[in-house]
């Protein structure tokens, strides 16, 4: 057994040693602190001058990344590039085939315009015959206008300051036919003193048959269509070969091997003017 003052001093003994305990653990922790510091510092430095293992590694695979994800972005910029090429040149051929056929139909509207126009003149040229009669009449006025001495002469109503070629080509085909029509009335009027009379038309025998169907042509027996190739025969030519193109009521259209169109009356196949047969070579 221990008296009181053991027990004190064996008291003071321990509180001693656990205030020393205390003191090196607390000096301790300051020196692990400080190693842990200066470690941290000098990784730190190592980092910032690009030598750390830690950094560099990650380094390393980001740039891996990156220049495989450049590459790929390069390739897909280079698709993108010819696509769109691609596109531009597609639409630019498209643009191209576009006009080309837009000019073709054109051609032929105007073509087919101006070979109606043709016919139409053809056709009034073989009815109407007034060329010869207008032409005497102008020039019979004109004799009296340019005689002084003529007891008819007479003052004109109204000059004309251009040239007759100049108002001919302003007019319009409709002003055109309409016109003849009032001449033609005019000098229906007039009387048999103005009016040459016409000698009896003779009625011509065909000598062969000729005449269009349903856009088809029927000549001597047998039956001619659209792209055909015949055989043209005129008195004191050579037979030339053509492929018919257009079957009206009273013409047949074809073209030469060397592209220039031409056309026959069916009026000039009855009367033997020309002969048409198929050609089989």
């Amino acid at each position: 057994e221990m008296d009181d003052e053991d027990c004190e001093r064996r008291r003071m003994e321990c509180l001693d040693e656990m205030s020393n305990l205390e003191k090196q653990f607390t000096d301790l922790k300051d020196q692990l602190y400080k190693e842990r510091l200066s470690q941290v510092d000098a990784k730190l430095q190592e980092v910032i001058a690009g030598k750390a293992p830690e950094y560099l590694e990650p380094l390393a695979a980001l740039q891996e990344n990156m220049q495989i994800r450049t590459k790929v972005a390069g390739i897909y910029r280079e698709l993108c590039l010819e696509s769109v090429k691609n596109k531009y040149e597609c639409e630019i051929q498209a643009s191209r085939q576009h006009c080309e056929s837009e000019k073709l139909l054109l051609y032929d509207t105007v073509q087919s315009e101006l070979e109606e126009k043709i016919r139409r003149l053809e056709e009034d040229r073989h009815s109407i015959d007034i060329t010869s009669e207008l032409w005497n009449d102008e020039l019979q006025s004109r004799k009296k206008r340019k005689d002084p001495f003529s007891p008819d002469k007479k003052k004109p109503v109204f000059s004309l300051t251009f040239p007759r070629p100049y108002i001919v080509y302003m007019l319009q085909d409709l002003d055109i036919l309409e016109d003849w029509t009032t001449i033609r009335k005019a000098m229906a009027t007039l009387g048999p003193h103005r009016v040459k009379s016409e000698p009896p038309v003779k009625l011509e025998k065909h000598l062969h048959s000729a005449r269009s169907e349903e856009g088809r042509l029927y000549y001597d027996g047998e039956w001619y269509g659209r792209g055909q190739t015949i055989c043209i025969d005129k008195k004191d030519e050579c037979p030339t070969s053509a492929i018919i193109t257009t079957i009206n009521h009273d013409e047949v259209w074809f073209k030469r091997p060397d592209g220039s169109k031409s056309k026959l009356y069916i009026s000039q196949l009855q009367k033997g003017k020309y002969s048409i047969k198929h050609n089989h070579n």
